[in-house]
């Protein structure tokens, strides 16, 4: 299922030339770092509260664009934050109710793989004979990144690393 996903990408909200063996269709990084930093959140043992440079530490994103994101998802309902000295940024919900998807719907708008389909009053929407097969795919995407939720990710990762994760806070970083 995982190649699934990487194989399905949808279309990247930064238009340029398209290139020669680039591909046209991607996801965003803020929506790839979004699902990073969520697992990461997802991943801390006893609802811990991560920082934004914790988290940028631990993903190699730097701290701006991860608060950049976490706002996207505090706006979205997905983080909370705490102030002070325990403070940060935690899941507000359980990671088997949050979804990829809302996690995406969050930083990248619409999960549609073409502009025009969220779009209600595209000029050639009752002439384009490829807009059925658009939506169709897009929402074959949308019901993929649904059924799968931050914990089936973190399960995911912990297999993958073969050996259980937990939210350790270098020494260094409290005092």
């Amino acid at each position: 299922m995982i190649n699934t996903i990487i194989l399905l990408i949808i279309m990247s909200r930064e238009q340029g030339k398209v290139k020669r063996n680039q591909p046209v269709l991607k996801l965003s990084t803020k929506g790839r770092y979004a699902a990073r930093i969520m697992l990461f959140l997802a991943l801390a043992e006893n609802n811990h509260h991560g920082t934004k440079i914790q988290i940028a530490r631990a993903e190699a994103i730097s701290a701006d664009y991860v608060e950049q994101i976490l706002m996207r998802l505090k706006i979205a309902g997905l983080v909370q934050s705490r102030r002070g000295a325990k403070g940060g940024f935690s899941l507000t919900r359980a990671p088997e109710t949050i979804t990829i998807a809302e996690v995406l719907q969050a930083t990248e708008g619409s999960l549609s793989i073409v502009p025009c389909l969220p779009v209600p009053a595209c000029p050639r929407a009752t002439l384009c004979a490829t807009r059925t097969l658009w939506k169709e795919a897009s929402e074959a995407l949308e019901r993929i990144f649904s059924r799968v939720t931050l914990a089936d990710m973190a399960e995911r990762a912990r297999s993958i690393r073969d050996c259980p994760l937990s939210f350790d806070i270098p020494s260094e970083a409290v005092g």
